[in-house]
């Protein structure tokens, strides 16, 4: 049995993006608390076989499922074989996104990478939400987590396309919440920088960027996916039973800085 409270015990978590980074500390997390978990991943297969070893280490089960989240046949087939293999699902984290990394100015924007963006982080989000929602609202129970950004605050000259993506997923977050209760609750958890290889790998990073978010967060550190994976499955557990339609920030207060 895990040292961490087990607030999973019985229950089935899908988490998208599960292959790397913060998705895999998410899907790990879930498993050291009691869960079945599903890990999703679109290309990244080895990454996921690797998540789904862990999991096994940390003494739960679960599957690894693929799909393209861009496209709704592909979630409707998840969907199915998810349900199929748990009979049911209690948790679904949409944690996957395109972040465009490569992308250095508002300049280098391309019609690609604004497609790309906006089909998985907005479109791939609403239509998770929607296949999962509309199953588990009929089951009668489930929490849904939508990873959003800081990046809603702030903006992003880097990525403008990310930044209105990650603000669509508010408004998916308030309208499912009011279309799935009280049967099914629907929230935002909004991660501020967190120390993924790919962001690591980022030109801007390793160029004075990660030092100008350092001098700005008060907690003084940026946390890696592990340290806040806890904080966003909190939105899925019954402690949260009351939050419906809202938007958590885990960044260690940056945004709040200048308010």
């Amino acid at each position: 049995m895990s040292e961490i409270y087990p607030r999973f015990a019985g229950k089935t978590v899908l988490v998208t993006g599960a292959g790397t980074g913060f998705g895999a500390e998410i899907a790990v997390r879930a498993a050291k608390e009691g869960a079945r978990v599903a890990v999703h991943y679109n290309t990244s297969k080895q990454g996921a076989e690797r998540t789904l070893e862990r999991v096994r280490e940390a003494g739960s089960d679960g599957i690894i499922v693929q799909a393209n989240i861009g496209t709704w046949a592909a979630i409707k087939a998840m969907a199915d074989e998810v349900f199929a293999t748990f009979g049911g699902l209690d948790v679904l984290i949409n944690n996957v996104g395109d972040m465009s990394s490569d992308q250095q100015s508002w300049r280098e924007l391309t019609q690609q990478a604004l497609d790309d963006v906006i089909d998985v982080d907005l479109k791939g989000t609403l239509l998770m939400t929607h296949e999962f929602g509309e199953r588990m609202h009929a089951a009668g129970h489930g929490a849904i987590v939508n990873v959003g950004s800081t990046v809603v605050v702030a903006g992003s000259p880097r990525a403008p396309q990310y930044a209105a993506a990650k603000y669509g997923i508010l408004g998916v977050t308030k309208s499912y919440a009011r279309a799935l209760a009280p049967q099914v609750r629907v929230n935002t958890f909004a991660p501020g920088f967190m120390e993924t290889e790919r962001l690591k790998s980022r030109e801007d990073w390793k160029h004075g960027r990660r030092e100008q978010v350092l001098a700005a967060t008060p907690m003084g550190v940026i946390a890696t996916p592990a340290e806040v994976a806890g904080t966003c499955l909190w939105l899925a557990t019954d402690e949260a039973a009351h939050l419906t339609g809202g938007y958590i920030v885990a960044n260690g207060g940056n945004t709040m800085v200048g308010a």
